[in-house]
């Protein structure tokens, strides 16, 4: 059975328990009505919902398949509103889908794919009556503020991963796995940015327009999630520049080490060039050639090369070359 809870309540207090497919007078004062709360739903399930609720077949449809981005539609005087959760799961980030049917005197949120329960929301507003005493509009700011501050923590964690990376970078050179994770982390996070892009036009919608089931009194609720996407966004934007800054610098750094190499290789090959040309000289076997017969010739050729070495030594050396 997929339905994890079903109440009904009034003046902010839970009244009893409903099955989905019972009959619920609507009543006229907005502080009475049904909570309804599904996980993975069988069509079946949904179909009893839509005909005990008056659903859209569209929006049931949407519900059941989960694959929709963030949106808010209108169906007459109810609201079909979508969110997307997310969590991390070792190196991804796993989304999912919560549907939420909003009408007079219901809710039905639709979960799918995610394992974050609303059981403890749930417990939290019926510990604060004064406000679930507001209605569906408010369950519904509920639901979604309580989507969207999941994203904090994921968020924090990769930001943790981001920053010992980057700490990294300034002390050793990346290796091929630190460069791989970059590439991970700067894909699940612009996948990311897909999904807070919709959510934040979602909270403005419900912030800015007038829409069935949300009263004005429940906008700067609404506004307050748009704020905290807000938030997730900037934080997710300053991951991407650290990112995008740490694989730049350890480019850079990798360019400087391939630069002091080549540098070190073209000092000792000048070094070496030296003893190399003049024994190459002196190695030729012609008869007649200058100074053979020296007799410190020898000798005065191994000090010249010597001094010449010495001189080229200490002058790559002032140079940073050595």
């Amino acid at each position: 059975m997929t339905v994890v809870a079903a109440y009904l309540y009034r003046h902010g207090q839970r009244v009893r328990p409903v099955a989905i497919d019972e009959k619920i007078d609507s009543p006229a004062d907005k502080s009475e009505f049904v909570w309804i709360g599904i996980c993975d739903p069988t069509p079946e399930e949904m179909q009893a919902l839509k005909a005990q609720y008056g659903l859209h077949p569209l929006a049931v449809e949407d519900a059941v398949k989960a694959d929709q981005l963030p949106k808010v539609d209108v169906y007459g005087d109810q609201l079909f509103v979508v969110a997307r959760t997310a969590e991390l799961h070792g190196d991804a980030i796993d989304y999912g889908e919560t549907a939420m049917f909003v009408g007079h005197s219901h809710i039905i949120s639709v979960r799918h794919g995610s394992a974050r329960s609303h059981k403890p929301l749930r417990d939290q507003l019926e510990a604060a009556p004064a406000l679930l005493v507001h209605g569906v509009d408010y369950v519904l700011h509920a639901i979604l503020d309580y989507i969207v501050d999941g994203y904090l923590p994921l968020v924090e964690a990769i930001e943790d991963e981001v920053l010992e990376m980057e700490q990294r970078t300034l002390d050793t050179f990346l290796g091929r796995d630190e460069i791989t994770r970059i590439f991970t982390l700067r894909r699940q996070l612009t996948r990311f940015q897909r999904v807070l892009g919709p959510m934040g036009e979602v909270a403005g919608k419900l912030t800015r327009l007038d829409l069935p089931c949300i009263d004005a009194e429940a906008r700067p609720y609404f506004a307050d999630v748009l704020d905290h996407v807000r938030r997730v966004q900037t934080m997710v934007e300053g991951l991407l520049q650290v990112l995008n800054s740490v694989f730049e610098f350890s480019n850079l750094m990798e360019q400087q080490r391939t630069g002091n190499i080549t540098r070190q290789l073209a000092a000792w090959a000048a070094i070496l060039a030296v003893p190399t040309a003049i024994a190459g000289i002196y190695g030729m076997n012609f008869r007649n050639m200058p100074e053979l017969q020296t007799e410190y010739g020898y000798f005065v050729v191994l000090a010249v090369i010597a001094v010449i070495c010495t001189l080229l030594y200490a002058r790559f050396r002032r140079l940073g070359w050595l």
